[in-house]
């Protein structure tokens, strides 16, 4: 083999498609039992390795050479073969330094906390020093640090999460509540899956810096490619790259006034995109095991939300798709972060004298116009975009595609 990715239990991976655009070399992921990873490294059958968990610190014995940088951490995850010996690199470091700068959170002189003590954890600490911090410190579930006596640290100003929780599939919650650290100026989250994790999100509501961890994973495999290939990579790759995965993975989230065109638009932008298409009334449905007016009829209109927002938590963890919601999803706040977590919320919007009303309980209920009065400041709390769906189909699409290039 040429390069590739070491791993027990790889399970979806980003790292070939980042490489792939990275460098013209074959790279593959190779998952294995840790049985089999001594013999791989005595046969050397490969010019370069990416390591991930569990390996990190198991292959350090089995390289012939450790940079300075990778043994200060205790974690290699790059290994290359030159000539038949094999020498350790950590370019994680990389990745969290640039994910730091790109989001614009400066280190230099601040209190830094590190949440998590794994191998993650000792390379933030790495980058945090390398960074300028003034104090560094590891808050763990059971060390002299912990989560219950966080307000030793209120005057916290940088957090860098590199514990899992908030990650996929147990999104929507949070390792510490923001509101404890009063000088809190920057927050880096290593997780990559959400896009937007609890802890982002908040961090996005106070208007405090922050990042998730995908630009440190096509970062730190641009540091990889370089040692792969002994060539440097202009670093404008790392944002067409994330770009590009950004657009891959993240959800297209339509709202709107019932008839507003959601369905409709939201089956060609689909196609278009080459994304699934995900109608989330159809599952409310289909969960109910009867049509959304029975269930307004025989369950009231209380029981329907709340369906409603199991509904949503679970289409929202999805990824690559359109998703179609009902008009009356921006009612309850809590259907926001598990649609923002992973998409872009687009509110098309309609002329009230074209919006039907056969099928929909509330429209037929409720005067439209009151019903848009009431609606219309939660379509716009909820919205990153708003576009107009009075006119044809083609020209709501190209609408759309031309919004979503834009950001």
């Amino acid at each position: 083999m040429e390069y590739g990715l070491l791993g027990e239990k790889l399970g979806h991976s980003f790292s070939p498609q980042i490489h792939h655009a990275l460098a013209d070399y074959d790279y593959r992921l190779y998952p294995m039992p840790p049985e089999e990873v001594e013999d791989l490294f005595r046969r050397r059958p490969f010019r370069g390795l990416n390591v991930t968990i569990p390996y990190k610190q198991a292959v350090i014995p089995l390289c012939d050479d450790i940079d300075p940088r990778a043994a200060a951490i205790g974690a290699v995850n790059t290994v290359v073969n030159q000539n038949g010996k094999l020498t350790g690199y950590n370019t994680d470091i990389d990745g969290l330094i640039y994910l730091a700068q790109s989001a614009g959170v400066s280190l230099a002189g601040k209190k830094v906390l590190v949440l998590g003590s794994g191998g993650t954890s000792r390379t933030a600490q790495a980058a945090a020093r390398e960074l300028g911090a003034a104090e560094i410190v590891v808050i763990s579930r059971h060390g002299e640090d912990n989560y219950q006596n966080l307000s030793r640290h209120r005057d916290g100003e940088v957090i860098i999460n590199t514990s899992p929780v908030g990650m996929y599939p147990n999104g929507g919650v949070s390792p510490v509540s923001l509101a404890a650290f009063p000088r809190l100026a920057g927050v880096l989250d290593v997780i990559f899956n959400p896009l937007r994790t609890a802890l982002y999100m908040e961090a996005e509501e106070r208007g405090i810096p922050a990042s998730c961890g995908l630009p440190m994973l096509v970062s730190q495999a641009k540091r990889a490619a370089e040692l792969f290939t002994g060539t440097a990579i202009d670093s404008s790759r790392v944002e067409e790259i994330l770009a590009a995965l950004t657009r891959q993975v993240q959800n297209v989230v339509l709202i709107g006034m019932p008839g507003s065109g959601k369905s409709a638009i939201g089956r060609a932008l689909a196609r278009t995109l080459g994304k699934e298409f995900v109608d989330l009334d159809r599952l409310i449905a289909g969960e109910a095991r009867k049509p959304i007016p029975q269930i307004f009829a025989e369950d009231g209109e209380g029981a329907f939300r709340r369906l409603e927002s199991q509904i949503v938590r679970q289409a929202g963890s999805r990824t690559n798709c359109v998703l179609s919601t009902g008009g009356g999803v921006v009612t309850r706040r809590e259907n926001y972060a598990p649609l923002h977590q992973n998409g872009v919320i687009l509110h098309l919007t309609r002329a009230l004298d074209k919006l039907p009303t056969a099928g929909r309980p509330v429209s037929q209920s409720t005067d439209l116009g009151e019903l848009w009065r009431r609606r219309e400041p939660l379509y716009r709390a909820f919205a990153d975009l708003t576009v107009d769906n009075n006119g044809p189909m083609e020209d709501t699409i190209q609408q759309i595609l031309k919004e979503l290039d834009a950001r």
